[in-house]
């Protein structure tokens, strides 16, 4: 007799993935309830502090880390013990494309690579490079040391515009966008092509038994091809340029995945929203409040997150406090409505989990 797989480090998680899929369908609740678990899923040894340097490049040390932590994290409701196999800091594609990352203690520095783009060469993936190597030595490892516990997912690969900004310099990069429009646009085409070539190289490691794929960078699962979109350098751009060289290329990959959801990051670049809700195959808008204004779950988002929904798209609201929960969903009503919090016990996780579902 076939028996349906398991996940041991989330029993729950039939119930999750229903409430996942309703989420992404517009149609139900889904809360995303995560605290250090009063007893650690298996006791395995905590790895040895690591240099910078190391934190960032050691393959062995990154996916060991990750496994510690999710060993030691409740993952309740719609939250997902996802391994986040992310080696290099956010910008992944842009490394296997040639950046140069300078490590610092909790983040990565990126050098521009794209000094003349009139001589530079064409872009192409670096599949013998150090990066793709460390990258792909974290899926294997994790995919070898899991059995059964937790999902595998993708790194924060970054798209399209922005990972031009992060080859170029944001800076010269707005400029190219007056002088030399076409080869920018020519940029994103081929950067989305790659994005491609990366997603399928790491498909296999990630797509779980399920047959869904999970991007642990926002908490996401969904039952096909997922990730996460963004335009942060849109904050610089008004609307017309926006839908000039952003929309295109944000719609391309959205067709080409299952599911996607767009990172809408700080209040500079909320004049871009009634673009991407004219975005038919993008399902679903995170808001990330910038530092020094009130988090997600703020009263003051509420008729931005009404806004998203009347749009056709669901809604990601991250740094909610765990008291502005239940004001959140009455306020803007559940359906379609994904909202990311944390406790600080996990019996408080479980509480609020059953006064909310």
């Amino acid at each position: 007799m076939n028996m349906e797989p398991t996940l041991l480090w989330k029993p729950d998680w039939t119930e999750a993935r229903t409430s996942i899929t309703a989420w992404w369908e517009h149609r139900g609740l889904a809360l995303a309830v995560s605290a250090p678990k009063d007893e650690p899923w298996e006791d395995l040894p905590k790895p040895e502090e690591r240099t910078p340097d190391d934190f960032w490049t050691n393959a062995d040390h990154w996916t060991r880390s990750a496994i510690y932590n999710l060993s030691r994290t409740y993952c309740g409701g719609a939250a997902v013990p996802g391994l986040w196999t992310l080696i290099g800091g956010p910008g992944s594609l842009g490394l296997f494309l040639g950046a140069i990352a300078h490590p610092a203690p909790d983040t990565l520095w990126y050098e521009p690579v794209i000094n003349d783009p009139d001589t530079y060469p064409a872009l192409e993936l670096d599949r013998k490079g150090a990066w793709w190597k460390r990258h792909f030595d974290v899926l294997e490892q994790a995919v070898r040391e899991n059995h059964g516990r937790y999902l595998v997912g993708f790194p924060d690969l970054i798209e399209n515009i922005d990972v031009l900004a992060q080859l170029r310099e944001g800076q010269l990069l707005l400029s190219d966008l007056i002088d030399r429009p076409d080869w920018v646009k020519e940029q994103t085409i081929r950067i989305n092509q790659c994005f491609f070539e990366v997603y399928e190289a790491m498909l296999p490691y990630v797509r779980d038994p399920w047959g869904g794929t999970t991007f642990p960078a926002f908490g996401l699962w969904a039952p096909g091809k997922v990730a996460k979109v963004q335009c942060d350098l849109s904050c610089m751009i008004g609307k017309d340029m926006f839908l000039e060289f952003v929309v295109p290329s944000l719609t391309e990959q959205c067709a080409w995945l299952d599911y996607s959801m767009y990172h809408l990051d700080g209040t500079t670049a909320l004049h871009h929203l009634d673009a991407l809700l004219e975005i038919e195959p993008l399902d679903a808008i995170e808001w990330t409040p910038q530092a020094g204004l009130p988090g997600g779950g703020s009263p003051e988002w509420y008729d931005l997150y009404r806004r998203i929904k009347a749009g056709g798209k669901s809604v990601q609201a991250v740094g909610v406090a765990p008291d502005e929960v239940e004001p959140l969903i009455e306020a803007v009503g559940p359906e379609g409505l994904l909202i990311v919090t944390r406790c600080a016990t996990e019996t408080g996780a479980r509480k609020l989990i059953q006064r909310c579902i």
